[in-house]
């Protein structure tokens, strides 16, 4: 054992100590590819083959333990999980020993030599070793098997169960938490599988995972997870929960997530060591050594988010890497190599252990026999390699007011309210007064050949009323208090076709009321539809190119409809009337996204590599005299260019409220948010996918329920092929990763629930996806499409979810048939159309016969979550 020192970065002066090399120890036999144990108190390790070591992590002047049993190298050490009495078990090819370390104490300060309890003879070669949670059982992983043995029977007698299953050796094995006899096992045969211990029966088997052997394994108790890892630097986080089948929440690459880090914090990123032949480069493995959790609530703080704090430090061979399981990406890196003092720079062999601002690690080289044990300060590690957007004050919420010299200001102060859509009827007196006598916009009749308005001296014959005056409007809606209080569509409620012919759907949106339906297709027609899906559409025709965009006014009196023909079209959204057109010298190029902004006081639109900000003007009033006057205008007053050019592919603010912010993303796989307040870039998320963000979604809640200030900063990204994520804008981070879905080749859209608790995505295996924003994983997979679900919309007053699904090949009109009462209803032969009566929320745009068309899932209270055959 050596004096602690201080280990400096290479190329750096005095800062922060972030790696203590505590402890170190030179064997004559290398300690690589085996089984090291650290833990908050002691270390474990073999010496010189046969010979156990054990180590104070906290005093370096506590006694040294030498611990000899073994006649043969020991290849696995693990400690117990209880601190009194402290358990060590060590294994080899001929014996498995347990010891008592207080009883070793003991017994060396007696100048005798301590013994250990032998609990098998001639195990074979033993890879793992892990006790159960109240250290009564050791999982010993020998082989293809999984040995169970007693702790409190001795001599070879105590096997309990023989656990075999696994086409390889099996490499690691975790005991279940909350379930004592469920134990988890990952093999040399690329798959994990799940055990019950006391029945000695498989309850789960997975497929292969990867080309490489898995070498982790880690449960998560608190998120009710398992992380495993292979020899390749593939990380998996599977589910652990009831009734999720053990499906796999998340995968990370630790190279490209590493090289997307290095990317997003500016550092330097190792270069891969040259090649035998020529300057090539060699591109090495990063393989998974080890697992271990690491809470980092005492280290970040109040700012740090509850998915961020359970974090998992992950063991390789050329460092370690703090990974947040929930959104697979790295929040920090410590690379042996940066760091010239280290005894070990590659390593073998790694055991992690951590507690508060601490961690130990216990390395073994890979080349030679030197063992170390590290102390790691992660505070000072995260104060290195901060956070991108820590620092920043982002927030959707404005802080303060917009000065007066804004752009928003201006045009806020500015803006002149349209007027109505219903012209005032003019007063008795000087009515047909100023006015020409035969441009009136209407006649009023004498009244001669129409019946009487009212009947005078009728007798009183509603008796029940008691002299109550009935109400003038008659409302067929119930009030609710909060309606997403209810539980969450399951069911398809009803189907309506969106045309007659072989049409796709590209865009979906409710009105802020929840009344009313606006959707774009491609064939440069928009529909306006009730949120029923009864009565007859309103068909908005005008554009030259598909529909990409539709948007509603805050008031709901205006619909924004943009299409591929690098036209904007603002409608009239009552009548179905053309209010404005922007495009030729305005719009340089299609739109792919167009929205109101600032409670309608401007357009924000993204045209090619730009996006501007219109301020506009709608005035519907009829001058039949001066037609050839334009009183309607828009026209530019911001133009936003993206960081290197790229050219924008999305876009959201927020219209329901004052907000400053603006989301971007563009072809560079970049995130980009402004702050309009002073029309500059405020921050930059490079590598926010791997492929261009296609869909940005923002937590904008609705009138109809109510959310935390700190919920309006969530916002989800979706690109083909890399899932969806959800980041939060204070700290530019992360947070979860869902991948429960299909998208590959097709951009499927994405919505957040009014109340902020759920995601909704379309997929390509012809099922709507809602996911838990706390779970991390789909609550309920909605079934019952024809064909990939491109796009989805919840409504804001009710618990249903639209979504529209692309069109299928031609085929014969079908009939909807009653569900209830079983017949075949006259009159309504089409495209096809389905109701559910008595259940669920919208669930979306389905396929029928030769038109894309809507399908809607609603959630009532009793029923089941059933999907009509």
């Amino acid at each position: 054992m050596e004096e602690a020192w201080e280990a400096s970065p290479t190329g750096e002066g005095p800062g922060p100590t972030i790696v203590l090399e505590k402890h170190r120890a030179l064997s004559s036999s290398p300690a690589a590819h085996v089984q090291l144990a650290c833990s908050p108190r002691h270390c474990a390790f073999p010496l010189d083959g046969s010979r156990l070591c054990v180590w104070s992590t906290r005093d370096p002047s506590e006694q040294l333990l030498m611990l000899r049993g073994h006649h043969q190298s020991i290849t696995a050490v693990a400690f117990g999980n209880t601190e009194v009495p402290l358990l060590v078990c060590s294994a080899s090819q001929d014996y498995v020993i347990l010891w008592n370390l207080d009883d070793c104490r003991e017994k060396v300060a007696q100048g005798l030599t301590p013994r250990g309890t032998e609990m098998g003879t001639r195990p074979g070669k033993v890879q793992s070793l892990r006790f159960s949670p109240d250290d009564r059982m050791v999982a010993v992983c020998a082989g293809s098997r999984v040995l169970l043995l007693d702790v409190a029977v001795s001599e070879g007698r105590g096997l309990l169960a023989q656990l075999q299953g696994h086409r390889g050796s099996v490499t690691a094995a975790e005991f279940c938490p909350w379930q004592a006899d469920t134990v988890i096992s990952v093999s040399e045969d690329r798959s994990f599988k799940v055990w019950d211990s006391h029945a000695g029966s498989l309850l789960h088997c997975s497929p292969v995972l990867s080309a490489y052997p898995l070498l982790s394994l880690l449960v998560d108790a608190e998120h009710r997870q398992v992380v495993t890892g292979d020899a390749d630097g593939q990380l998996w986080v599977f589910s652990l929960r009831e009734g999720h089948g053990f499906r796999c929440l998340a995968r990370a690459d630790l190279r490209t997530e590493r090289a997307r880090f290095c990317l997003r914090r500016g550092l330097a990123l190792l270069s891969p060591p040259e090649g035998p032949y020529g300057d090539g480069k060699v591109d090495t493995a990063v393989p998974v050594l080890s697992l271990a959790p690491c809470d980092l609530s005492g280290v970040l703080g109040p700012a740090c988010a509850p998915l961020t704090a359970g974090a998992v430090w992950v063991g390789s061979s050329e460092g370690l890497l703090l990974l947040l399981p929930a959104s697979c990406e790295l929040e920090a890196i410590l690379l042996f190599q940066d760091f010239q003092n280290l005894s070990v720079q590659v390593a073998g062999s790694c055991a992690l252990s951590s507690g508060g601002c601490q961690t130990f690690c216990l390395l073994s080289s890979l080349f030679g026999g030197q063992i170390v044990l590290l102390e790691v300060f992660v505070d000072a590690l995260l104060r290195v390699q901060p956070s991108p957007g820590l620092g920043r004050g982002l927030s959707v919420l404005a802080s303060s007011c917009v000065p007066p010299t804004s752009l928003l200001y201006l045009g806020a102060a500015g803006k002149r309210e349209a007027e109505p859509d219903t012209p005032k009827l003019p007063s008795l007196r000087g009515a047909v007064k100023d006015q020409p006598l035969v441009f009136h916009h209407q006649v009023r009749s004498s009244g001669y050949a129409e019946a009487p308005r009212a009947t005078m001296f009728s007798p009183k014959t509603n008796v029940k009323d008691a002299g109550k005056r009935p109400s003038r409007v008659k409302n067929s809606r119930r009030c609710d208090r909060d309606p997403w209080e209810r539980p969450l569509p399951t069911s398809l409620w009803k189907w309506r076709s969106s045309t007659l012919g072989r049409t796709a759907v590209n865009c979906v949106q409710f009105s802020g009321d929840g009344r009313r339906l606006a959707c774009g297709l491609s064939d440069h027609l928009s529909l306006v539809l009730d949120a029923e899906l009864t009565g007859t559409p309103a068909v908005l025709s005008g554009h030259g190119g598909a529909v990409s965009a539709v948007s509603w006014s805050h008031n709901g009196r205006w619909l924004l409809t943009a299409a591929q023909d690098s036209t904007l079209k603002l409608w009239v959204a009552r009548r179905a009337e053309l209010a404005l057109t922007l495009g030729a010298g305005l719009i340089s190029g299609p739109v792919p996204a167009a929205q109101f902004y600032y409670m309608d006081a401007f357009i924000l639109l993204a045209a090619g590599p730009e996006v501007q900000l219109l301020s506009f003007h709608l005035d519907t009033s009829k001058d039949e005299i001066r037609r050839y006057k334009r009183r309607s205008w828009g026209r530019p007053v911001l133009r936003l260019a993206l960081t290197g050019g790229a050219e924008v592919t999305s876009l959201s603010a927020v219209n329901d409220f004052y907000s400053h912010v603006l989301l971007t993303a563009g072809r560079n796989r970049a995130l980009e948010v402004f702050d309009l307040s002073t029309g500059h870039s405020t921050a930059l998320v490079a590598e926010a996918h791997s492929r261009p963000v296609h869909h940005i979604s923002q937590n904008t809640g609705s009138a109809f329920t109510s959310q935390t200030p700190h919920s309006y900063n969530l916002f989800a990204t979706a690109a083909l092929g890399d899932g969806v994520r959800l980041w939060d804008l204070r700290t530019l981070r992360c947070e979860r990763r869902f991948e429960g879905h299909q998208a590959r080749s097709i951009p499927c859209g994405l919505a957040f629930s009014p109340c902020g608790r759920y995601v909704a995505c379309g997929s390509e295996d012809r099922h709507a996806y809602v996911y838990d924003v706390a779970s991390g994983t789909f609550s309920h997979r909605l079934a019952g499409h024809t064909d990939t679900v491109s796009a989805v919309a919840f409504r804001p007053s009710a618990p249903q979810v639209v979504t529209q699904v692309l069109p299928l090949c031609p085929r014969r009109h079908l009939v909807g048939r009653d569900s209830v009462r079983g017949d075949w209803p006259a009159g309504r032969a089409g495209p096809g159309w389905m109701t559910r009566r008595g259940q669920g929320c919208p669930r979306g745009w389905l396929s029928r016969g030769q038109g894309a068309g809507v399908c809607s899932e609603r959630t009532a209270a009793g029923q089941g979550a059933g999907v009509p055959p």
